[in-house]
């Protein structure tokens, strides 16, 4: 069950990424706003290539606990996301909007907070979500 929330939680964020292209997210982060669209949109891009790989690579590292202690920062990010996006809804260069946008940001953050409680309560009773 932990692992099948974790797996939806990083559907859920990498569904919201492509959302975000389509937003034209780079408009509210440090760094790439300054830039024209036509300059920060590749480079918007080209991070998330770095950053999928390493979602990808450690949430399936073959060393146990590498990965399930990624997968729980993973899941905390997920929150912190989520936090962000919430305080960034009235911004006037946010270009989300509608249920679909915010579900899929905040279906992520919950699903993470899920996972973290799952992962929890499994580190209590002497096991680790998702491993073998």
């Amino acid at each position: 069950m932990p692992t099948l929330v974790y797996y939806l939680a990083l559907s859920a964020f990498f569904t919201h990424e492509l959302d975000a292209v389509m937003a034209q997210e780079w408009r509210l982060l440090y760094g790439l706003r300054s830039l024209s669209d036509a300059a920060a949109y590749p480079l918007f891009m080209l991070i998330h290539l770095p950053l999928f790989f390493v979602f990808l690579w450690l949430s399936h590292h073959r060393r146990p606990s590498l990965r399930a202690g990624f997968r729980a920062l993973a899941a905390g990010f997920l929150i912190v996301h989520a936090g962000l996006h919430l305080r960034l809804a009235d911004a006037p260069l946010n270009g989300f909007d509608g249920l679909l946008s915010y579900g899929l940001i905040h279906a992520a953050g919950l699903l993470g907070a899920l996972y973290l409680l799952l992962w929890l309560r499994g580190r209590r009773h002497g096991r680790e979500p998702g491993l073998p």
